[in-house]
């Protein structure tokens, strides 16, 4: 499969949590011009920002504030500039996280908590499908039986967003079922996210990958 994209900047943020190389090589392989950095003017003044994160919410959430990555997505998406979340680096984009009966403060875009999956084998590890909406940008020219990478433990088991105004997009979400349904990716303005790893998901990946850089 032959993957385009425009040659848009894009920072992977680098605050100690993700697997940013794989990242990096992932995003040039779909023709991105990519930097990994947690410089904060070069952060703001990509085209895209990509938010990696792996292991424990309340970590993530640490780092993230210790590298002003906090302030960093917060004034991105103020100013309608895309953000895109991946793995745990989704899952800190909600109000909070439980883990091990501690509850952690997510950065609050969404409403909703982070909690355990509920299967009879954890972590959920593998390949698995998705449940994608009708109209989603960020699964165009995927077929349904497509198949993408899962590293975790804990999950968004509901979408507690309410849209009511009749003149803003209701946001797109995506489904997945480990056990139980949870929510395995989100479009929602210039915020998007996955909970599977789409730089380890093969072909499907690049071509998710390329349908979100299409958008900068």
């Amino acid at each position: 499969m032959e993957l385009t994209a425009a040659r848009k900047k894009v920072v992977v943020f680098d605050y100690g949590f993700g697997n940013i190389r794989s990242a990096e090589r992932a995003l040039a392989h779909v023709g991105a011009e990519v930097e990994i950095t947690r410089d904060y003017d070069r952060a703001m003044n990509a085209d895209g920002l990509l938010v990696p994160g792996v292991g424990a919410f309340a970590a993530c959430m640490r780092g993230l504030k210790n590298a002003r990555g906090d302030w960093v997505v917060g004034r991105r998406l103020a100013g309608g500039r895309p953000v895109m979340g991946i793995c745990v680096g989704m899952q800190i984009l909600f109000a909070r996280g439980i883990e091990h009966g501690v509850e952690t403060e997510g950065l609050d875009e969404w409403p909703g908590t982070v909690g355990p999956l509920k299967a009879d084998v954890v972590p959920h590890m593998g390949w698995n499908t998705v449940e994608a909406p009708e109209g989603s940008r960020l699964f165009a020219g995927q077929d349904a039986d497509a198949r993408y990478y899962f590293v975790h433990s804990y999950a968004v088991h509901a979408w507690e967003l309410e849209t009511t105004n009749p003149h803003i997009a209701a946001p797109r979400v995506t489904w997945a079922r480990h056990g139980e349904p949870f929510v395995a990716a989100v479009e929602n303005g210039p915020l998007w996210a996955t909970q599977f790893h789409p730089e380890k998901s093969g072909d499907a990946g690049a071509q998710l990958l390329t349908n979100w850089i299409k958008t900068l």
